[in-house]
């Protein structure tokens, strides 16, 4: 199920990142500027979640296991 979530947000990173470059031509400089600073947010929150520990295992991996 994390799995899929993740998925879906890091679509919605890439929307975000469109809609900011649309909004960027149109002239709505703070929309755009905001909609990069969420966009970064959310990705950074996909690299927590996928990027391994040293030991080498990533916490999406140990998402699924029920707490002890």
């Amino acid at each position: 199920m994390i799995t899929t979530v993740l998925s879906l947000l890091t679509l919605a990173v890439l929307l975000m990142l469109a809609g900011a470059v649309l909004q960027w031509r149109r002239g709505e400089r703070r929309k755009a500027l905001l909609l990069v600073i969420l966009a970064l947010v959310a990705g950074i929150n996909v690299a927590i979640w996928t990027v391994p520990y040293e030991s080498g295992e990533a916490p999406v991996a140990r998402a699924d296991e029920k707490p002890a």
